[in-house]
């Protein structure tokens, strides 16, 4: 027997929890908590260190750059470089043998699409490009969620709530960062797809694979839902953006074996094994939940996954897919230096909170629900 549905308060449309049986809702409720104990495993895990070997001579626990910082510089020196007139290839390989980083695999070495841009544009043109992509997120992602809120309050709330999440991306330091381009550039892929009109998205997908090689994950899980969903062109669509970026890759990797030799250090490798309370805490300590203490960060990260849950739309199962498919690959291989993984997906993951609302409602009201199917016999 399905429960009562209450009338909306933040969301036009009932969540997926609205008239859920009483019984399967308390185990919903009881899955829930489990799953913000989990989020707080963040509070016991490690934090994010510096990603270089500072040498033997160096103390770590006194001298170490902040966790980031040498990151920072080492993008920097290579922007500064090639637009000084240097090779991209010679000049990344250089700078990553100096700052004792390493060559190997060639994916040590990031693609020169970002530092080839930025090196030929003024840096102010640079930072007024990042802002426009930020505002542009923000502007689609309430374009999308409009039709879904009651009113100008809670999708006033959404458009915070983006703006929140890219609060890392609107930092002009973090400029040189990869993730500060391709996380945003997903969110606004992911907003602007709808059936039949998925060119954009594909578009957007693309370029953020030729930023960041890990947007791969996230064309890849695009296509796969193509497939599923029947949507063959735009399934032919995501397989080409992979294809182009295939091409892209291998010529990636055939200019870094062109600059790197048998002395060149190789990557420790990417098996952290740090699990969900690392992905919790830098998904938190990369968006503005960071204001927050780690415990309180943890309990509105899982409650805004909840909130994704809760909204019954496809761009939602897409979006709470892609959260899951990252939030494994930080758990399961990310380093405690590889803490800015987390800006692929933070942009809009805050935005479940407004569906969190509706959806902790209904869920509540379901599990509460104690009415009882009487029958009485009438006796003439």
């Amino acid at each position: 027997m399905k429960t009562r549905r209450g009338a909306p308060l933040w969301t036009t449309r009932a969540t997926r929890f609205a008239g859920m049986p009483s019984a399967q809702a308390r185990i919903g409720l009881v899955l829930f908590l489990v799953f913000l104990a989990a989020c707080l495993s963040a509070m016991v895990s490690p934090g994010p260190r510096p990603s270089v070997d500072v040498g033997a001579s160096t103390s770590i626990a006194y001298d170490a750059p902040p966790p980031g910082r040498t990151d920072l510089l080492l993008y920097d020196t290579i922007v500064a470089s090639v637009r000084g007139g240097s090779p991209y290839y010679a000049v990344a390989a250089e700078t990553q043998r100096m700052g004792h980083y390493p060559l190997k695999p060639f994916f040590a070495v990031r693609l020169p699409t970002l530092a080839v841009v930025q090196a030929a544009l003024p840096s102010i043109l640079v930072n007024l490009l990042l802002l426009a992509l930020c505002v542009g997120t923000i502007l689609a992602w309430v374009a999308r969620l409009r039709p879904e809120m009651t009113g100008l309050v809670p999708l006033g709330v959404a458009g915070l709530l983006v703006v929140a999440g890219l609060s890392v991306n609107l930092d002009p330091s973090f400029v040189v960062f990869h993730e500060v381009w391709a996380g945003p550039l997903i969110a606004l892929s992911l907003a602007l797809r709808r059936p039949g009109h998925w060119l954009p998205a594909v578009a957007f997908g693309l370029s953020a694979m030729l930023i960041r090689e890990t947007a791969l994950l996230y064309v890849a899980i695009m296509a796969v839902f193509a497939w599923v969903e029947g949507e063959r062109r735009e399934t032919l669509g995501w397989l080409g953006a992979i294809g182009i970026f295939a091409v892209v890759l291998a010529a990636h990797a055939h200019a870094v074996s062109l600059v790197s030799g048998p002395l060149d250090r190789v990557s420790q490798g990417w098996s952290g094994l740090e699990g969900f309370g690392f992905y919790v805490r830098l998904a938190t300590i990369s968006s503005g939940l960071d204001i927050l203490p780690q415990w309180l960060a943890s309990l509105v990260l899982g409650t805004a996954l909840f909130g994704w849950l809760a909204w019954r739309d496809a761009v939602a199962t897409r979006a709470l897919v892609v959260f899951a498919a990252y939030a494994a690959l930080i758990s399961l291989f990310a380093r405690s230096d590889n803490f800015y993984w987390a800006l692929m997906t933070t942009p809009v993951l805050l935005v479940g909170l407004v569906f969190a609302v509706d959806g902790l409602r209904d869920t509540i009201a379901a599990a509460s629900d104690t009415r009882r199917i009487t029958v009485t016999r009438v006796i003439r």
